[in-house]
């Protein structure tokens, strides 16, 4: 293999495989190839991908890894690239007997966690405004980080009414996660933790199947995920870290940076290699991003460099007020844009809290300027997408209680709160599930006359998905629920703009299975409803976004990380806000926030603007502002200090407002051919339909037919309920009449 595209260092790093290896790999500085690299080298030197587990922080950065890889050595069955939650995933979906679970557990999300602590503190009759849902699940993930149970918990804190209420609420909070048979974020890493470590014969499995371990950005890595990997790589010591302490800046959320400070002294064969050439900003960004970075103590000796040009000054902009402020950034990218030389999404906005973005959107809404944002309201939060995953959970683990009372009266079936009480009342004495005791026909009969027959109808629906899991696919049992539980029906019976919104989501949604289906496929691999049930649950902001979009982006530097844009836009450069209030009260603090700025002035490529707010109204309560602490550390001969509007020669509008009028998505002057009388979303919802109804054809022995999952086949045998078809490649297959994707051909 090449490797003459690499510089020294990546080189040396890419060829150094034996004994522990720590990269100190700087923004921009080409880590990805050079990890990349280093798994082909491995493979092509007579290593067995099935021997290499590299790990990642995100989805799409672990997507594409491997694309990479397999671009330079071809297909590598077998190899574990991925994030650390679906590395825990994998190894508990195939020992979940040693974490006490069944098989088909589910995993949490944010807002199943939420739901599950207001029914606890409701049920305990604990005031929720003293004890709000978020509070107290931060301190529960807390705790779990550390690898602190309930009783831990209680056993370290103080004798205070406080303590006792948070330990009820944390103990019953896991309690009622493994009644459903369910794990939290956290649960997946602390339960592949006791799994390794409580089972030695499972540990000795995992450790001598990896003999080569890579760690990107391990400066994020929290005390569960460094004790996984040291476990993993204790027994042949190859182990590789890719990061940057300069770009620790999640230790809010549990990450600790002594982890990569400290690899040497874990690890003391261990070699360094800093690679320090920088391929993505220019001079002046780097000078500036390094002339704050180099303030803060704790940190590994480094400064990047590149070869490309200075490049344009680092622009600031001290606005009288916020709304100027947001006015100004608006009015920057219409004017850049304006040049005809970029692109909407060229540009990100990137801001200290959410709260920020509102201004932002304003500004940009005005001038009618596309924008996305990342770190938002999440897709798979909206009502309706949520309300789909529950009943596809349901189809995997039927005793989800939780996800069961979500949909249970969507649509409305005539269960109201007293009956759904009582049932859940008649579980609890029984010891059994939700879905179990309304499996009973007693039961059953035994609701409202309304109630009774809806709820049946939606019973037998899920249930036929579960007998069929195996011989649908995704799409083909996202298709039945939508349209058998009456689900669509209701929407389109609404006949409001806000229902045929909403049916426009879960079509959408639909389009985010056929991806998972087809990116499965392509990679010669099995796309089964628990994957894809995993991959909703663990996507990240990150793995969402979409460099393509043709809009500005609107985000966090927080979620930003990992990215980069050609012109960036930092506003509230104030202390108190960047720098924030209590980050000033703390060494640590304030260095943790300078990583950030650090990491927020690195995404930019080729221009990098900052702003600040003489007057400032946030979370409701305006005040004047200072200055920024990191704008006061900056290199000022690096400083361009902007005017009333900053103007170049090469940049006009289109017209004397100074408004950009091109045309952009949403508002494009001349929109796109569309055959007379063609409505996309109604030949959507005609096509879900119809393949939830099946083909409705009668099928006879000796009939040629095609299924969606299984091919081309011959049917063998007719009953009632059932047709046996035996498949070319899949062989004998008995599939159930009315749900079966069959055609005849």
């Amino acid at each position: 293999m090449n490797l003459d595209h690499l510089n020294k260092e990546q080189q040396r790093a890419a060829t150094h495989t034996e004994g522990p290896l720590l990269i100190l790999a700087g923004a921009g500085s080409g880590k990805t190839a050079t990890m990349t690299h280093r798994i082909a080298y491995l493979i092509e030197q007579g290593v067995s991908p099935y021997s290499i587990l590299a790990v990642t922080f995100t989805n799409k950065a672990a997507g594409e890894m491997r694309d990479r890889v397999e671009k330079l050595v071809g297909p590598c069955p077998g190899m574990w690239i991925m994030t650390f939650h679906a590395m825990s995933l994998r190894i508990l979906r195939g020992h979940y007997y040693a974490a006490g679970y069944d098989k088909n557990f589910v995993v949490y999300d944010t807002v199943d966690q939420k739901t599950i602590i207001k029914n606890i503190t409701k049920e305990q009759n604990i005031d929720s405004k003293q004890y709000p849902a978020a509070y107290l699940l931060a301190i529960i993930s807390k705790e779990k980080e550390t690898d602190s149970g309930p009783e831990q918990f209680l056993e370290k804190s103080d004798d205070s009414p406080k303590a006792k209420t948070i330990y009820n609420v944390y103990n019953e909070y896991q309690r009622q996660l493994k009644a459903n048979n369910a794990m939290d974020f956290d649960d997946l890493l602390l339960n592949a933790l006791h799994v390794l470590r409580d089972n030695q014969d499972i540990l000795a499995q995992y450790q001598h199947r990896f003999r080569y371990i890579m760690v990107d950005e391990y400066q994020d890595t929290n005390h569960i995920q460094y004790e996984i990997i040291r476990m993993l790589a204790m027994a042949h010591q190859n182990l590789c870290v890719v990061g940057d302490d300069d770009q620790c800046i999640y230790q809010w959320r549990g990450a600790d940076i002594r982890n990569i400070l400290d690899f040497e002294k874990d690890f003391p064969a261990a070699k360094v290699i800093k690679l320090e050439q920088n391929y993505r900003s220019c001079g002046n960004i780097l000078a500036a991003a390094h002339s704050v970075i180099k303030n803060n103590r704790g940190r590994k000796a480094k400064k990047l460099w590149t070869e490309a040009e200075a490049g344009s000054p680092i622009v600031y902009k001290r606005c009288d007020s916020d709304k100027e402020e947001a006015y100004y950034v608006a009015q920057e990218i219409d004017l850049l844009c304006g040049s005809g030389n970029r692109s909407y999404d060229d540009f990100a906005v990137l801001y200290r809290t959410n709260a920020q973005s509102r201004l932002f959107e304003d500004a940009l809404k005005r001038r009618r300027i596309p924008y996305q944002i990342l770190s938002g309201f999440s897709f798979y939060e909206r009502k309706e997408t949520k309300d789909m995953i529950c009943y596809l959970r349901l189809v995997v683990n039927p005793t989800d209680d939780l996800a069961l009372k979500r949909i249970i009266n969507e649509p409305k079936r005539g269960m109201g709160p007293t009956t759904l009480n009582k049932i859940g009342a008649l579980a609890y004495v029984k010891g059994k599930s939700l879905f179990d005791i309304l499996s009973d026909e007693d039961v059953i009969y035994s609701l409202p006359s309304r109630a009774s027959a809806s709820v049946k109808e939606m019973m037998d629906v899920i249930r036929l998905c579960q007998q069929e899991k195996e011989n649908l696919r995704v799409s083909d049992i996202y298709d039945n629920l939508l349209v058998k539980t009456g689900y669509l029906k209701a929407l389109e019976d609404e006949n409001t703009i806000e229902a045929e919104s909403r049916i426009e989501n879960l079509l959408d949604f639909k389009s985010f299975i056929f991806d998972f289906e087809e990116e499965k496929a392509n990679s010669g691999e099995k796309a089964t409803l628990e994957e894809f049930l995993e991959r909703v649950a663990t996507d990240s902001d990150t793995d969402k976004y979409d460099d393509k979009s043709g809009k500005v982006t609107l985000m966090t530097m927080h979620s930003a990380k990992g990215l980069e844009f050609p012109i960036v836009f930092m506003p509230g450069m104030e202390d108190g806000l960047f720098p924030g209030h209590r980050a000033m009260d703390s060494e640590n603090g304030i260095e943790e926030e300078r990583r950030l700025c650090y990491v927020g002035m690195t995404r930019a490529k080729e221009r990098l603007f900052l702003t600040s707010a003489a007057y400032r109204v946030l979370y409701g309560q305006g005040d004047y502002t200072r200055e920024s602490a990191f704008l006061r550390e900056l290199d000022k001969s690096l400083l361009h200090e902007a005017g009333d509007t900053v103007y170049e020669p090469s940049r006009r509008t289109n017209n004397r407002l100074g408004v950009n009028t091109g045309s952009f998505d949403g508002f494009s002057e001349n929109p796109p051919f569309r055959p007379y009388g063609f409505d996309p979303l109604k030949y959507a919802k005609k096509a879900v339909k119809e393949s939830a109804s099946g083909s409705g054809e009668e099928f006879m022995h000796g009939d040629r037919v095609t299924h969606g999952k299984f091919g081309h086949g011959i049917v063998v045998d007719v009953d009632a309920k059932t047709v046996t078809v035996v498949f070319e490649e899949a062989g004998m297959k008995k599939l159930a009449k009315g749900i079966a994707p069959l055609k005849k051909v």
